[in-house]
């Protein structure tokens, strides 16, 4: 059997993107880094939120091997993922006025806190709000958009503006509007994105910027390892019980 051609073209155009992001974003990168790493330092709480298929990379920083002790999602019914039934009542919620205020505050975020909000094309009313919300509570705020969006496309939000416009600091994917990195003679629809691979990928890279931001300063990040390894439950253990009050999927 030969080698599709365009399975092919899907791994070039996620190299590209990922090249991409590596060379213009590194700063950005490192500056989030920094302030989850001040956070941490702090005592505070980080916390991780995007909805429908932005949700992937939220959860992938989430009570893994590897991974900050100190990540939490922050749920919202309805939108973690594709988790409701039909699929389409998601996207619906996520142009919901007041749902990112209610569900921020019956969390247990607070003042001096950082929250990661995940949107691809950060127009809808979910994000742009769970941000504003966010900021207005004290909360330092990471956004991981595609900006393509910002400047292609119209917001959904009453206020007219995009996640990128509530955000300490943004993360540019770099996914074009659509998020559909393939075309082809006989396939109508544009097809194979790219953007779980892409914001997946910042996600990781700024966790592990922050944990270098915490080891220059002679703290210990708070990583988690896996439990398929010899010593990785107690490792862990030892882990939930120091954080315990700062670690809320425990419970």
């Amino acid at each position: 059997m030969s080698e599709s051609k365009l399975a092919g073209q899907f791994f070039d155009a996620a190299i590209g993107l990922l090249g991409r992001v590596r060379e213009e974003e590194s700063l950005n990168i490192a500056a989030a880094g920094s302030l989850i790493a001040d956070t941490v330092e702090a005592g505070g709480r980080l916390f991780a939120f995007g909805a429908g298929h932005s949700s992937l990379a939220a959860q992938d920083v989430v009570y893994r091997a590897g991974g900050f002790a100190l990540m939490n999602l922050l749920a919202v019914p309805g939108v973690v993922g594709v988790d409701v039934m039909p699929a389409t009542l998601g996207s619906a919620l996520e142009r919901v006025d007041g749902l990112a205020g209610a569900v921020l505050d019956s969390s247990p975020a607070r003042s001096g806190d950082v929250l990661v909000i995940i949107s691809l094309s950060g127009r809808n009313a979910l994000p742009v709000e769970m941000a504003m919300n966010a900021r207005a509570l004290g909360l330092k705020v990471i956004g991981v958009t595609s900006l393509a969006y910002a400047e292609g496309t119209r917001s959904r939000h009453v206020s007219g503006t995009f996640l990128r416009d509530h955000c300490d600091i943004v993360l540019d994917s770099k996914i074009a509007v659509g998020d559909a990195e393939l075309t082809h003679d006989g396939i109508e629809a544009p097809f194979a994105p790219a953007s779980t691979v892409v914001t997946s990928a910042l996600m990781q890279a700024t966790m592990a910027a922050a944990a270098e931001a915490l080891v220059s300063r002679g703290i210990e990040p708070p990583l988690l390892r896996s439990g398929n390894v010899d010593g990785g439950h107690e490792w862990n253990g030892r882990v939930m019980s120091e954080y315990g009050d700062r670690i809320f999927f425990r419970h």
